[in-house]
């Protein structure tokens, strides 16, 4: 096996079809590769004409008792009429299956397309969405997913950033010093122990899809415990105060209509902001010897990506420290 071969590249059409017909079904044409880097997610048809997505599973990045729990809550989900995308489950009712090596699951594909997030109407039904899984979310608390830790995680970004050799020197002494000064904010920002609830975790319009003003949520695999604006905040793009009160206003009414919200919870926003940039980036860092990464991010390589990756860092210091006015603090 070459030094460089990536398990996900044993994943050929072939052994897709096989692992799923091996669950009973037949395919009659060839899988479609559907965007995403975690896992491997391809879109395949049955004989019935039936749509599915299957699922392979990264190997060695959750162990099966989160999987499972991330299956059981989103059955869960389903049976209270939340919009979601619910594994399948064979004539035994387990959803999880094994092939070549690989952990995987089926989902019935949701049609339609991503929400318009300048639409009052799409806004007042994500709200809605969310506040429907809310409200369901904080019946019980997981016990194998995690939770999300912000001064832990930005600790573990930070260093995995420095320890390649992805920053020159000027940039590695200027990141070091931002993303250290950012962890301790982040610190000083915790939220306080009992506010977490089962959250879909990375709740962004990727993970959106429908029409009209009917949504479902697909892609739980990042799902964990959190507080509610962890599901709420990536939906706010606004670029001014007037843009950004009039999200927030028909968001919240949405998703009080299942759930209260404490408006206390915003403060969060910006620590949370500041947290995905650190762990995007150290994600693409962590990633880099799966051969899709270096074909569908080539600028991560670059001087001119980390001194816009810095910049942005610096944006997010000064709005925790102050020195900075926060947009959603208004």
């Amino acid at each position: 096996m070459a030094a460089n071969h990536h398990p996900f590249e044993s994943l050929t059409p072939q052994r897709i079809v096989e692992a799923v017909e091996a669950l009973g079904m037949w395919l009659p044409g060839e899988p479609f590769t559907l965007n995403s880097y975690e896992n491997r997610v391809f879109l395949v048809s049955d004989d019935e004409r039936r749509r599915w997505v299957v699922k392979f599973y990264r190997p060695d990045r959750w162990r099966e008792a989160q999987i499972r729990e991330e299956h059981t809550f989103l059955a869960e989900l389903a049976d209270a009429d939340v919009p979601v995308a619910a594994p399948w489950q064979n004539a035994q009712g387990e959803t999880l299956h094994d092939a070549y090596g690989f952990r995987f699951a089926l989902f019935p594909h949701v049609p339609g397309q991503a929400p318009e997030l300048e639409n009052p109407e799409h806004l007042y039904a994500l709200g809605e969405l969310i506040g429907r899984l809310h409200a369901v979310s904080e019946r019980r608390g997981f016990e194998k997913r995690p939770r999300l830790d912000p001064e832990t995680l930005a600790a573990q970004s930070r260093e995995q950033v420095l320890a390649g050799a992805w920053l020159n020197r000027r940039q590695r002494q200027t990141y070091a010093r931002i993303s250290e000064t950012l962890q301790s904010l982040l610190s000083e920002r915790a939220w306080p122990a009992g506010v977490e609830i089962r959250a879909h975790g990375d709740c962004h319009l990727g993970n959106i899809l429908g029409r009209d003003q009917e949504f479902a949520l697909v892609d739980f695999d990042d799902c964990c415990m959190a507080p509610a604006v962890q599901d709420l905040w990536m939906l706010l793009t606004a670029q001014n105060d007037q843009e950004l009160h009039m999200q927030l206003s028909e968001l919240l009414e949405g998703y009080e209509q299942h759930r209260d919200f404490d408006r206390r919870q915003l403060e969060w926003i910006e620590p949370l902001r500041a947290l995905r940039l650190m762990r995007h980036s150290a994600w693409l860092v962590a990633r880099w010897e799966d051969p899709a990464f270096p074909r569908a991010f080539p600028w991560v390589a670059s001087e001119d990506y980390w001194d816009q990756h810095i910049r942005i860092l610096e944006q997010q210091r000064m709005i925790l420290d102050g020195s900075q006015r926060w947009l959603a603090s208004t």
